[in-house]
């Protein structure tokens, strides 16, 4: 298992994660890893506090931007439809 330079993550290969399934399931507990598959990035896994963490994070700030665009008034279709694409990275 391997950190990629200047990126800090641990990468392994899809392989060795089939392999070393339990190993790599506690280091993801400290810290997310990267799976490649034919080395490209596949999947990332993460422990359940740090998706669980991130998941509130997205979450409060979906609700922020609620807050915001309720104290505006009302939003049109075309921004409703602009906020949709923006949050697809459209």
């Amino acid at each position: 298992m391997q950190a990629p330079p200047g990126d800090g993550m641990k990468t392994i290969k899809a392989t060795e994660a089939k392999n070393r399934f339990g190993a790599v399931m506690d280091i993801a507990l400290a810290e997310p890893v990267m799976v490649q598959k034919s080395g490209r990035a596949s999947v990332v896994m993460l422990s359940a506090t740090e998706y669980e963490r991130l998941t509130a994070m997205e979450d409060a700030y979906w609700a922020a931007r609620a807050v915001k665009a309720e104290a505006a008034g009302f939003v049109s279709a075309t921004e409703i439809i602009k906020l949709i694409e923006d949050a697809q990275g459209a």
